[in-house]
């Protein structure tokens, strides 16, 4: 057997990776925990760690950098094994003295599991980039396509680009943090939700529809745009500081697509009740999985719920006596 060989490993370090790895913990489980990106938090942390999640138990709102602050503190409490910015390339069985166990192999080293948790979310994410003049010399110099820190964007006047949730939600979160903010939108039709636009309705915002963004101005950083109306050709001049563009991103599950798992459409991976994949010993949770019958429902509390039941059926395919119930852990001493 190898020398290193863990309990269980989970691919993903988002929200339900880190709840997974607690969990994990509880059951006596030696865990590894490996993510791809160099930090922690998944989608929270890199695509809106400033943004005000409200569908977290025991939470009336929580920014997102402060929830995966806190779920990281809970994860790593029975100090699992954390490799970050490392992506898992191949799966697959290995068999060896003692039993079969999974070989998860990086382009730096390969790891040795018994049971395989993926909570890989969405998969890979890339913002859709806006190819117009001067938009890519000005990248990270007041063109902003995520906002890690709105320290920054005080007293700032800001030019937002999209129609979408994270459009909208910059506009709210901003609005008060800002000296001014225009949103434009290339239709008027909105991806967002209605609760969120119709809160925006009532902002002195304007909401610039038939709008498009046609250059960025500033060597430095940004000093203005121009923008032009798609029906009637006119443009305009702007003086801004900031230009957010909030106009989607790609996904792709990547490798994992070729590690031999029941796909449900081009993106989830097909799950039974107990969170197993068709292979042995290897499940997913949250975003990435669909539950066979269901819809897949991408909610946080949807996958830490998922995290728990996966890690509790690690814990009894790897001893077959234990139980799936481990217990209240008001019960324990943790």
């Amino acid at each position: 057997m190898p020398d290193e060989l863990y309990d269980l490993t989970i691919i993903g370090a988002g929200p339900t990776g880190l709840f997974s790895a607690f969990y994990a913990g509880m059951r006596g489980l030696k865990t590894k925990v490996i993510e791809s990106l160099p930090q922690v938090g998944g989608q929270l942390a890199v695509l809106y760690p400033e943004k005000l999640i409200y569908d977290v138990p025991g939470h009336t709102k929580v920014l997102a950098k402060d929830l995966v602050s806190q779920l990281e503190l809970q994860g790593f409490h029975f100090t699992p094994t954390v490799c970050l910015d490392e992506r898992i390339e191949i799966l697959d069985r290995r068999q060896m003295e003692g039993g079969d166990v999974w070989c998860l192999q990086s382009d730096t080293q390969t790891h040795f599991s018994k049971t395989v948790l993926i909570t890989a979310g969405i998969g890979a994410f890339t913002p859709n980039k806006l190819d117009k003049p001067g938009v890519a010399h000005l990248e990270g110099k007041g063109v902003e396509y995520f906002v890690q820190d709105k320290r920054k964007l005080r007293g700032k006047r800001i030019l937002i680009v999209g129609g979408g949730d994270s459009a909208v939600d910059w506009c709210l979160n901003l609005k008060d943090w800002a000296s001014s903010i225009v949103l434009i939108h290339r239709r008027d039709q909105f991806r967002a939700h209605e609760a969120s636009l119709a809160e925006l309705r009532l902002t002195d915002i304007p909401l610039m529809t038939f709008w498009e963004l046609k250059r960025a101005h500033g060597e430095d950083f940004v000093s203005g745009a121009t923008i032009y109306n798609n029906k009637t050709g006119e443009e305009r001049e702007m003086e801004v500081d900031a230009i957010l563009v909030n106009i989607g991103f790609k996904a792709s599950l990547g490798p994992i697509a070729a590690w031999g798992m029941e796909m449900q459409g081009n993106r989830h991976l097909k799950v039974n009740c107990l969170q197993e994949t068709n292979l042995p010993g290897v499940y997913a949770a949250g975003d990435i999985a669909a539950v066979e019958g269901n819809e897949p429902l991408s909610l946080i509390v949807t996958g830490f719920a998922q995290g728990a039941l996966a890690a509790n059926r690690a814990a009894t395919f790897i001893n077959p006596d234990a139980k799936l119930f481990p217990g209240h852990s008001s019960e324990m001493r943790l």
